[in-house]
Formats: structure tokens, C-alpha cells, sequence
């Protein structure tokens, strides 16, 4: 690496390289970040949610399905689970019936999500 030294009144005040050196320079500090990044998340304790079930998430799928599904219950446990009848579970998955809060708050709880993540 080439490095030019601009001074004012004799001291180092600039450096200048060649564009390859600071693009190279920019690509190992964001690959920097990304590594600190990446062990933090691994050091926190939030979950990890793969990149299927969000890509259902984003593309529109109904989110008690998916997260249902993620945690690998049938809905007719969900139902048992909250009390209610496997057919509403159904109705609200395929956007025939909308749950109270009550009832969105319940199906949040069994499956270890916020009620924000089912609506």
C-alpha cells in the first residue's frame, strides 16, 4: 500500500492512497463489523428465527400459521391449548375470522411470540 502524506506546519495532516487500497480497506472493516455483529447475536439470548419462516413472514403467509407451524403444533393442539375449537383456529388462519385480543393474546402465549408477530 502507497500512502502520501499531506502536512500542515510540518505535521501529518492527511493520508492519501489509492482507490483499490480503500476500497480494500472499506471491505475488511465492514467484514469487521459484520463478524462483531454476528457473535453478538450469538451471545444474546433472542432467538433465531430462520430465513424461511421469515420469508413466509414477509411474503404474506398468515403469521399464526407460520409461527404454528415453526414450533411444530397441529392446530388442533393450539385449540386444546386455549380452549376453543380446532375450526376457529382454521378460520383464523385462512383470514375467514379475525381473533380478539383475547384470543390473539392466548395463541401468542402458546406459541412463545409477542402478540405483535400475529398481527
Amino acid at each position: 500500500m502507497t500512502v502520501q502524506f499531506i502536512e500542515n506546519k510540518g505535521q501529518p495532516e492527511y493520508a492519501v492512497i489509492p482507490v483499490a487500497d480503500y476500497q480494500a480497506l472499506l471491505d475488511k472493516a465492514e467484514r469487521h463489523d459484520d463478524i462483531i455483529a454476528f457473535d453478538s447475536a450469538v451471545a444474546s439470548d433472542e432467538e433465531s428465527i430462520p430465513s424461511s419462516v421469515v420469508s413466509r413472514l414477509v411474503n404474506g403467509d398468515n403469521k399464526i400459521k407460520v409461527w404454528r407451524e415453526y414450533r411444530k403444533i397441529t392446530q388442533a393442539v393450539l385449540a386444546e391449548h386455549i380452549d376453543l375449537a380446532q375450526a376457529y383456529i382454521g378460520q383464523l388462519e385462512t383470514g375467514k375470522r379475525i381473533g380478539s385480543v383475547n384470543v390473539l393474546k392466548a395463541i401468542a402465549d402458546v406459541l412463545s411470540v409477542e402478540i405483535d408477530d400475529l398481527v
